[in-house]
């Protein structure tokens, strides 16, 4: 393999995560141990739950054998309530911690012989950037998100999206679409970041604190940006903000081991989770389970972290919906929350399997999956097109649901599943089965799989090494900016 490291001066990266989400930590950690791989040091910094337990972290997994990161992790300001936290509540103390323990960090290293020359940020923590040029360093925010996304909230902040229409009715609401620069294809109003909505009933997305805090990532932006997408999934997207933003992207971010074996051949697993260590004990029993199932024969099911926001009613047509598709699931969920009949006959009867966490890539890159049930966050989607997976599309919120519509109508790697008004928005147990029977049986499913093997080659052709790869070009790129300032 090509040597990557180079000698001379030695750059130091400061990455900081926004904390508390499995979406937003995996990919920044990811580009981490590919910055690693490519000669600069890195250091992590990882803020501690209250209870010391919620991000748990393996530094085995976390670098790699020619990829290492230093993951510090510290505490952070406490939360001294029995209430709820607001959003507003919980930035503040985010940003509090961070200001503290980053001011303490570049001193700290500052006469060392590797003082920090750059900071890499989540794009939600947009002040970071401030407080590093404070200390004469530069920055750049990492995107968790399309840059389909980027591109609509970039129309927001310059009035393209004035007049958006409510969610109408579904048999009324073809005809609210709204046409932007940039992107491939109309969207209606349910195709947007629920968060935009005017008749948005969610009282955290409707708060205007949340609002400007998805605002702000574009605002004051520093001469880079990275996303992580790649050129060839959103080509035309991609090159409507780069006329007018200094995006980078970088993805897929994603365990080595699923795209290209040369980078890193030890990265099997991101290495840091919002679970307790001794729940990753059972992956093994996953894996070994999944081995006893036929090739493309099982659901895999995971509503994202926010899943106990469906309800008990949506959570009781989602079993019976799986139920009747009569095939083998993998259902991740932290807190079962099944009517006992369900749980305990019907689960066993027909040989699913109920779990509290699993190492998601390696699930999706198992030939037993051969579909994939998701709340459509940006890190899902990217995770089922690497590894080729069809997905059913069932987004809860923010910027789900324009992912929804790019799986279904612009890369045909899924279909999203319909809900309407009149029943709640409640997605019925007849709907779950005809989407999962469409992905998985009859001609539509083969499409669709023949889609995927096509995003799954570019994904891993972005990322190919020795200058070749659209992603790693851009990594290379940054990479000797920094050396050769």
């Amino acid at each position: 393999m090509e040597k990557v490291r180079e000698e001379g001066k030695v750059v130091h990266i400061l990455v900081i995560p926004f904390p508390d989400e499995q979406g937003h930590i995996n990919p920044i950690l990811q580009f981490s141990k590919r910055l690693a791989f490519k000669g600069l040091k890195v250091t992590l910094l990882n803020l501690l739950h209250e209870n010391n337990t919620l991000t748990t972290y393996d530094p085995s997994r976390c670098s790699s054998s020619n990829s290492i990161i230093n993951v510090l992790e510290r505490p952070r300001a406490p939360y001294n309530s029995t209430e709820p936290e607001s959003i507003e509540s919980y930035m503040h103390r985010l940003k509090t911690s961070i200001c503290f323990h980053l001011t303490k960090l570049v001193t700290q290293y500052r006469n060392s012989n590797s003082p920090f020359t750059f900071v890499v940020y989540d794009s939600l923590m947009s002040w970071v950037l401030d407080l590093a040029r404070a200390f004469g360093l530069r920055g750049a925010p990492f995107f968790t998100q399309s840059c389909a996304v980027i591109a609509i909230f970039y129309h927001i902040i310059h009035g393209s999206c004035k007049n958006i229409p409510p969610v109408a009715p579904a048999e009324t609401r073809c005809e609210l679409s709204l046409t932007l620069p940039g992107l491939p294809l109309d969207l209606h109003a349910s195709d947007l970041p629920s968060l935009l909505l005017p008749n948005n009933n969610n009282p955290q997305q409707n708060n205007p604190f949340f609002r400007k805090l998805m605002i702000d990532q574009l605002h004051d932006l520093p001469d880079l940006m990275f996303v992580n997408s790649f050129h060839a999934l959103e080509p035309q997207v991609i090159e409507f903000i780069q006329s007018q933003m200094p995006l980078k992207t970088v993805g897929p971010t994603v365990p080595s081991i699923l795209i290209n074996k040369e980078l890193m051949d030890d990265d099997h697993v991101y290495g840091m989770n919002l679970i307790n260590s001794t729940d990753q004990d059972d992956n093994n029993k996953i894996m070994g389970w999944l081995n006893s199932k036929a090739r493309h024969s099982v659901i895999y099911v995971s509503l994202g972290t926010r899943v106990s926001n469906l309800g008990e009613e949506q959570m009781e047509e989602l079993a019976w919906g799986l139920k009747a598709t009569n095939k083998p699931f993998l259902w991740v969920i932290k807190e079962p929350q099944f009517p006992n009949s369900f749980f305990e006959r019907e689960v066993k009867e027909m040989h699913g399997m109920v779990v509290k966490w699993c190492s998601q890539v390696q699930v999706l890159a198992h030939e037993s999956v051969g579909c994939f049930m998701t709340h459509c966050g940006w890190n899902s989607v990217l995770e089922a097109i690497t590894c080729g997976v069809p997905m059913v599309a069932m987004p809860q919120w923010g910027d789900q649901m324009t992912n929804a519509k790019f799986v279904e109508d612009v890369w045909n790697v899924g279909v999203r599943v319909s809900t309407s008004q009149e029943n709640g928005m409640i997605v019925r147990r007849e709907e779950i089965e005809l989407c999962v029977r469409t992905v998985m049986e009859g001609e539509k499913s083969r499409k669709l799989r023949q889609n995927g093997r096509r995003w799954m080659k570019l994904a891993k052709e972005a990322v190919m090494i020795n200058g070749n790869g659209t992603s790693d070009k851009n990594i290379d790129d940054f990479v000797k900016q920094l050396r050769n300032p």
